[in-house]
């Protein structure tokens, strides 16, 4: 069978068949595939029983393996998180603002990997906004007034001791081996336009959960301005709702794309296992 690459009927996406990436690839099916990945900004995979050597492996297809400042990883693999919540939990869902991960880093990384192994029967969509297409719908008025921002990402109100997943929350019990951190109160500036790595196609690179304001910007403004650009970037023409089912593999660029989950599975267990996949360039 052979490689068949169907978009979604959203703003971003496709779902791949005809590859078994159990198996070592050759090199012009991962240069085919790395093609369609920043073409669609989000693949899928179904149906492929994947170890977490695998996962590691075909992450590698798209760049080297990268850091993940405030998790811990799996006992059984060095490079494997586990996005993880348990049926008895009382948390808040993990991760439900739009984010591109860890954008507060100085080389924010090109892409997310994630393996569905304990699916729940409802709830626990995925949300992807497609931020090229944000930037390029931007009303003119917007655009003028962020076209040449530089915004200061931090990972302090998640990751700091006193943040979201800072010490007052290991009472709720979380499944997550969230590792929170004075380094999370670090800076870190980038465009709010940036530039694609690769494609040199121009996005919106914002995040309501890491950007803490604008340079040259006073606090009230910066926030302001803020909700309004996240009401533009997570407008639905904009969005691709991804529904899992166990053993999928999808595979994202965070350079092109916000994402978000969603709850709605209280009582069910849910288990996935993500990498992350370095950017070579700033």
């Amino acid at each position: 069978m052979s490689l068949q690459v169907t978009p979604t009927d959203a703003a971003c996406g496709a779902v791949v068949t005809g590859v078994d990436l159990t198996t070592n690839l050759d090199q012009s099916v991962i240069d085919e595939l790395r093609a369609h990945w920043l073409k669609h900004k989000v693949l899928v995979f179904p149906r492929q029983k994947l170890s977490n050597d695998d996962l590691v492996r075909v992450s590698r297809y798209f760049g080297e393996t990268g850091e993940d400042p405030f998790f811990g990883h799996i006992d059984e693999n060095e490079f494997v998180c586990a996005i993880q919540r348990n049926a008895d939990e009382t948390a808040p869902v993990f991760a439900e603002v739009y984010h591109s991960d860890w954008s507060f880093m100085k080389v924010p990384p090109a892409g997310t990997a994630l393996y569905g192994i304990k699916i729940p029967p409802v709830g626990g969509d995925t949300l992807f906004a497609n931020q090229v297409l944000a930037y390029e719908e931007m009303p003119d008025d917007l655009r003028a007034r962020t076209e040449n921002l530089i915004a200061i990402h931090s990972a302090e109100l998640g990751y700091a001791p006193d943040g979201v997943y800072g010490d007052n929350d290991e009472s709720k019990k979380r499944s997550m081996r969230i590792r929170p951190s004075e380094k999370a109160r670090e800076k870190q500036e980038h465009p709010l336009v940036k530039p694609h790595t690769e494609t040199g196609e121009k996005a919106l690179f914002s995040s309501f959960a890491y950007i803490q304001g604008f340079v040259g910007m006073k606090k009230e403004e910066s926030d302001a301005l803020l909700g309004e650009l996240y009401m533009h970037q997570s407008k639905d023409e904009f969005v691709y709702r991804h529904k899992w089912e166990k053993d999928m593999l999808v595979i994202w660029d965070n350079r092109s794309l916000l994402h978000s989950a969603t709850g709605g599975y209280d009582g069910h267990d849910r288990l996935l296992h993500r990498t992350t996949i370095a950017d070579s360039v700033a």
